[in-house]
């Protein structure tokens, strides 16, 4: 389940140009997917860091090499522009939509840890992210019918409260006495 309470997502409606560069739908891409920075001035080149996930996990599947797939901080934060640092704050926002994962290999006895896409291809990437939506999205679906039922019984609750407090007390008889009927024949 996608947990926003980390990392704000903000899906935008950006549209392609007619004949749009490579370049360009890596853009709209990161920002319909709420992946683009959105700080003023903030770097434009974060989709860069996109498409060499991409190029690494397929030259990582055509070698089948896996380690070839892995991108440390150090250089997604390179190619997008940025420090280590600043990329990490961008990075939770890839997690938390499951576009990417974190991973480790070995390599000349050293432990690398880095990041790869969650898929074999992009658009294997962009399917889990669309299924972390449309989960969050029925969760929030389930919320609603939720709080529909609530509000529909906290009304009539408080109906049937407002009705008891408004109505008169009935006057009950505190006793009655008993009469005989007697009969003759």
């Amino acid at each position: 389940m996608i947990d926003f309470k980390a990392a704000k997502i903000v899906l935008q409606n950006h549209e392609p140009s007619m004949n749009p560069t490579s370049e360009e739908l890596a853009r709209i891409i990161m920002y319909r997917v709420g992946l683009e920075p959105r700080k003023t001035g903030a770097t434009d080149k974060m989709y860069r860091t996109m498409v060499e996930l991409y190029e690494r996990s397929k030259a990582a599947h055509r070698d089948k090499k896996p380690e070839l797939a892995v991108m440390t901080v150090e250089e997604m934060g390179a190619y997008a522009g940025i420090s280590r640092q600043t990329m990490y704050d961008y990075l939770g926002r890839w997690l938390e939509l499951n576009m990417v994962v974190k991973t480790s290999y070995i390599v000349d006895t050293k432990v690398v840890i880095g990041y790869k896409l969650s898929g074999a291809t992009l658009e294997a990437s962009f399917e889990k992210a669309k299924q972390e939506i449309n989960n969050n999205l029925e969760l929030t679906m389930k919320y609603i019918c939720e709080l529909q039922k609530i509000i529909k019984n906290e009304k009539i609750s408080q109906t049937q409260k407002d009705k008891l407090n408004t109505e008169p007390p009935q006057h009950v008889p505190e006793a009655v006495e008993k009469q005989e009927l007697v009969v003759t024949a």
